[in-house]
């Protein structure tokens, strides 16, 4: 199973994507993250790892390359969603140069690129390296796919969306988080993908998590699960240390995911 993970920029994708990830292996799955956002540097210490992989941008040839490569394509008349830049076939968790993965007790964290410095152009490269790697990228049977997308939905234009198995949102307490969640409930629909529902997640208050509740249910953004606010996850982050518990909520968000597969 392929999940990717969506929301607006600053709802907690990174911090769910963790704790779903590490809830996964309390049930003794075998999971790949792919870090797929271009800006957000810390996923791989909030998984408990030493260093972040080198990107998978560098396995074929670096951003210039595949600049180049996609001009080419476009020459040729192909679109975006639709041009090939890898040379192989298919790609397993196995099959991937180690530099390229970091490997820790079954958790694998694999990672399309990053903006490194100012000018170098727009991020397209490393929407059409996530696209192909997702579509390529075969699971065994124990294995599951956790993907950490960049914040909005550009990533939907692209055709990310057609290589994976469903949609999560993570919604926080905000009106634009919450119109967000419904284009994203949407842009899943029409891409093919299975729209699992909202996570709810930053909630200071039950009468808050009422509130957005009402507000998702109206609508019609299926909540497969809340989050409050934990003063230990924000110190965690704050103190750069690992997400390594696996909340309640968070097993029961993941039986919600897993249903009907």
């Amino acid at each position: 199973m392929k999940i990717c993970v969506c929301g607006k920029g600053g709802c907690g994708k990174s911090t769910i994507v963790s704790l779903l990830t590490h809830g996964f292996r309390k049930k003794g799955k075998d999971v790949i993250v792919l870090d797929s956002d271009e800006s957000n540097t810390s996923l791989f210490w909030m998984l408990g790892l030493d260093h972040p992989p080198v990107a998978l941008m560098e396995m074929v040839g670096g951003k210039k390359a595949v600049q180049k490569k996609m001009i080419a394509r476009f020459s040729s008349g192909d679109k975006e969603a639709e041009m090939s830049i890898w040379q192989m076939d298919d790609i397993t968790s196995k099959s991937i140069p180690t530099e390229f993965i970091v490997d820790k007790d079954g958790l694998k964290l694999v990672s399309t690129g990053k903006i490194n410095q100012s000018l170098e152009g727009c991020a397209c490269p490393m929407g059409t390296i996530t696209r192909e790697f997702l579509k390529k990228l075969k699971l065994s049977d124990n294995e599951i796919a956790v993907v950490d997308m960049e914040a909005g939905i550009e990533h939907f234009g692209r055709g990310i969306e057609k290589n994976i198995d469903c949609v999560v949102c993570v919604i926080e307490p905000s009106f634009e988080s919450i119109s967000l969640g419904k284009k994203v409930m949407e842009l899943t629909q029409s891409s093919g993908a299975s729209f699992k529902g909202a996570i709810l997640n930053k909630l200071n208050s039950n009468e808050q998590k009422k509130f957005v509740l009402e507000k998702t249910q109206s609508m019609g953004i299926p909540v497969i699960g809340t989050i409050m606010f934990q003063s230990e996850i924000q110190n965690a982050c704050l103190e750069q240390k690992a997400l390594h518990d696996a909340y309640p909520e968070i097993e029961n968000i993941i039986s919600e995911i897993l249903l009907n597969e």
